[in-house]
């Protein structure tokens, strides 16, 4: 043992703990995949959706599609590396943009298209081309 005072005296707690909220931020909250949200906190109200969930393609105007989907009432990044996903969400009320981001992220067979966040057979052809008369002429 030194006589030296020691440099650092932890405080009277569990200090190599982090300091976290009890409650998570909206941001956690926003973030979180839809059907978790729904078993932890219950449907909440929404608006008609359809969702394009895609992985970065090659091909030329997939930066615009990216800058598409950003523009899109709700818009996130999940996973990582080979299992990155753009996922864009639109209401009903805007289907100009969605048409616009599905003419070039449709091409692909891996492109995904979710009505209310869940996968319905004959969405892209059937879903895709109702929402598509709800464009003005």
């Amino acid at each position: 043992m030194t006589a030296d005072p020691p440099k650092y005296r932890p405080l009277e707690r569990f200090w190599p703990y982090a300091d976290l909220p009890e409650q998570p931020t909206n941001e956690e909250l926003t973030a979180l995949d839809p059907d978790l949200y729904e078993a932890l906190f219950g449907q909440r109200p929404r608006p008609f959706s359809i969702t394009l969930v895609f992985p970065v393609l090659d091909i030329e105007d997939f930066d615009l599609a990216v800058r598409l989907a950003k523009a899109s009432a709700e818009y996130r990044l999940t996973g990582t590396g080979p299992t990155l996903r753009h996922r864009a969400r639109f209401w009903s009320t805007d289907p100009l943009h969605l048409r616009n981001l599905f003419d070039i992220v449709g091409r692909s067979d891996a492109t995904e298209v979710l009505i209310d966040d869940r996968p319905v057979p004959y969405a892209r052809e059937l879903w895709l081309p109702l929402v598509w008369f709800l464009i003005p002429q």
